[in-house]
């Protein structure tokens, strides 16, 4: 799916190939109807992850034009995580960027081999003399 399937209702400067707004209260997703009948049988299916079925439910919901307020209060999630990011990917990816999470770097770093070596060693020696019981 293109990027013309996602279309905002305020003016802003473009951002790749979708437009996109800091904080913006409606959005127009425009659904073909194979996209809608693929959503609906992803938002009825038992068998999916809710993460999966939550993502076409909202994509299905902002093709009916409501506020974003309105789509996360009818999918059952909060404003913040309600919305945007799917009906943006549903922009850029169409229906299977839904099913999908985007890679992410690991948080931390693992630990050098050597510090693991040496808290190995202090866990496997005896205590010190000095320690209380």
């Amino acid at each position: 799916m293109d990027a013309s399937a996602l279309t905002l209702t305020k003016d802003s400067p473009a951002r790749g190939d979708v437009r996109v707004w800091g904080m913006y209260q409606t959005v127009c997703v425009l659904l073909d109807k194979a996209s809608t009948v693929r959503l609906v049988a992803l938002a009825t299916d038992r068998s999916l992850s809710l993460k999966d079925v939550l993502r076409a439910r909202i994509v299905l919901l902002s093709g009916e034009r409501p506020t974003v307020q309105e789509i996360a209060r009818q999918a059952g999630v909060s404003r913040r995580g309600g919305g945007w990011r799917w009906q943006q990917r549903y922009g850029e990816e169409g229906v299977e960027g839904l099913l999908h999470d985007k890679t992410r770097p690991p948080g931390k770093e693992p630990l050098p081999s050597r510090t693991v070596a040496q808290v190995l060693a202090l866990t496997c020696s005896e205590p010190p003399g000095e320690v209380t019981d």
